[in-house]
């Protein structure tokens, strides 16, 4: 079992080092849920477009480790189990979730994959010692809620995409494990170095499931392969970059309720940019999420990680 990380009172620095994650992690959240409007504009496949979402972001990450006096080789050097996993477990989230989306409709897989802190609270108390009260799972509740209200009357059940909804399941389990070997690689690694480390292990993956699943991995023109970067660039370099930057200070299953932002944030753009409806049973959904997490937010007087 690993070990919880040090902690430090909530004194000196450490508040604005709390708010300073807190808003990391929103940004971060902003920042994936972009993600499907780059990847609607990309001329290639999903797992192609997954590919090179990661892969893309390598160099940018690199220089991120090096920014933080972490050389390319040091940083493997240092990382343990656990960020090693992380990006294990993301290359599971993203290929599964493509999954999901071929073998069930975007509703259904969308809302599977909103039960992720559900694992994510599990497995924090299990695996990090991480006490979950009552006010974080209020917050929970509500926020499994709002996805659900985001999804709305999309949601459909049929037995045929049974088989989809498993695979949106399975994705929410990897991204909950990613979001804990994260956490956990945190006590030992730069945010900076650590999302390289993931990242590189997820980009060998996913370059080997692209080569075998899809018929092309380049993209045809000049606006995909734009829109591949603008993908590296915004949410893999910004929004997990931002999140291993965030969960080096505050509790994972805080931090996953605040990945719900992640929906919110996709659902608006879609509205602004695709030209997609957002219904008043949307818009109550994500007030119930964004109340959720005001519910669950840690007290003031809570301890916080001692990060590097």
């Amino acid at each position: 079992m690993l070990q919880p990380q040090n902690t430090a009172a909530l004194d000196g620095t450490a508040p604005l080092r709390f708010a300073t994650a807190l808003a990391a992690l929103v940004l971060g959240a902003v920042a994936m849920g972009a993600s499907p409007l780059f990847v609607r504009l990309a001329d290639v496949g999903p797992f192609a477009s997954a590919f090179w979402r990661v892969f893309l972001a390598l160099p940018f990450l690199a220089a991120w480790a090096i920014w933080e006096g972490q050389s390319v080789a040091g940083s493997f050097r240092r990382a343990d189990k656990a960020a090693i996993w992380s990006g294990i477990f993301f290359a599971g989230d993203l290929f599964f979730w493509h999954l999901s989306i071929f073998a069930t409709t975007v509703a259904n897989a969308t809302f599977f994959a909103t039960t992720a802190p559900i694992w994510v609270a599990f497995g924090a108390w299990l695996v990090l010692g991480e006490v979950i009260g009552g006010r974080t799972l209020s917050g929970l509740a509500l926020c499994i809620l709002g996805g659900a209200a985001l999804v709305g009357q999309s949601y459909g059940y049929a037995p045929e995409r049974l088989l989809g909804d498993f695979y949106g399941i399975v994705t929410a389990v990897f991204f909950g494990c990613y979001m804990l070997a994260i956490r956990a690689a945190r006590a030992r690694l730069p945010a900076g170095a650590l999302a390289f480390v993931s990242t590189a292990i997820t980009s060998a993956i996913l370059f080997a499931v692209a080569i075998l699943l899809e018929p092309t991995l380049l993209p045809a023109s000049l606006g995909g392969a734009a829109a591949l970067l603008a993908l590296a660039i915004v949410s893999q370099v910004g929004g997990q970059g931002l999140l291993a930057i965030a969960l080096g200070t505050l509790p994972a299953t805080f931090s996953s309720l605040v990945i719900f932002l992640e929906a919110v944030a996709a659902a608006a753009i879609a509205w602004l940019f695709l030209g997609e409806a957002l219904g008043p049973l949307q818009v109550c959904g994500g007030l119930l999420i964004l109340f959720g997490i005001y519910i669950a937010r840690p007290r003031a007087t809570r301890t916080i990680p001692a990060g590097p």
